[in-house]
């Protein structure tokens, strides 16, 4: 039997936070999936659309050790179906989503990733902290725009106003990036309640200190509740322990591959 393209060891942590009663954030950090949702609506409803999204992803686990991007399309499809059918308790329930998922792109290991809202994964590649993902928030598009300096967004009161989710009013499209995988990558997934109580250089710090990805992901989640733990609380730490290639295998899934999602190092940078 020919091994995994990308061989993994992982670690995960989440807590609700100092400040809110229900940890609305769902995650699942199971091979090939790697995934943060974090909920948004009220009243459980937001706990109830980020588990049903990764309930969607979950049906990848337990099949090949690779998906592709037909795989991922349409599990974000049967999340996006399961929240539109949220009974009416859930009414207005919506989550972003984040992650990477174990890819076989014409036989070349590869960190597939996706982004929905303002959840984001990053990724520790040769000793540089990259943030993959973009927000997908009213105050990232001030930066672009030149109208918001970083600095400032850091504590401007629109932070938390997300224009891409999955359900809450929005049908807006996944941005995704395939990145080949070298042995050695560290990635890290989170939900904004990490990053809005870490700077990048201290979740650089962590991750470059903590050899082990559980206490990693740990690490970082008991650092953000001593910094104010003001949201909910989610890290998934990934690291590639080893990635292999197949020899002599046909071209496949390329026609379902959008151009800007080729095999290239991805795009995002710091926007803590």
């Amino acid at each position: 039997m020919n091994p995994p393209l990308i061989e993994v060891v992982s670690g995960s942590a989440t807590d609700a936070g100092l400040r809110r009663r229900i940890n609305e954030d769902s995650h699942i950090a199971s091979s090939p999936v790697f995934l943060v949702a974090d909920g948004m609506g009220g009243h459980q409803a937001g706990e109830v659309a980020s588990a049903a999204v990764i309930a969607a992803f979950a049906e990848l686990v337990g099949g090949p050790s690779t998906s592709t991007m037909r795989d991922v399309r349409q599990a974000l499809e049967r999340a996006r179906h399961r929240v539109a059918d949220l009974p009416l308790a859930a009414e207005g329930a919506g989550t972003t989503l984040t992650g990477v998922v174990l890819a076989d792109v014409d036989g070349v290991g590869c960190w597939l990733t996706l982004n929905v809202g303002d959840s984001r994964t990053y990724l520790l590649s040769e000793g540089e902290l990259e943030q993959i993902s973009v927000d997908h928030s009213l105050v990232q598009e001030l930066i672009d725009s030149g109208e918001l300096d970083p600095v400032a967004a850091a504590s401007d009161t629109r932070r938390n106003v997300i224009t891409r989710a999955i359900g809450g009013g929005s049908n807006a499209e996944a941005d995704y990036w395939v990145i080949p995988a070298q042995p050695g990558d560290r990635v890290l997934v989170c939900s904004d309640g990490l990053t809005g109580e870490l700077g990048r250089g201290r979740i650089d710090a962590i991750l470059q200190t903590e050899a082990d990805p559980q206490a990693a992901a740990t690490r970082l989640v008991h650092e953000a509740m001593l910094h104010g733990g003001r949201d909910n609380i989610t890290a998934i730490v990934v690291d590639a322990v080893a990635v292999h290639t197949r020899e002599n295998i046909a071209p496949h899934d390329v026609d379902d591959v959008d151009e800007d999602t080729r095999p290239r190092v991805g795009a995002g940078g710091d926007r803590s």
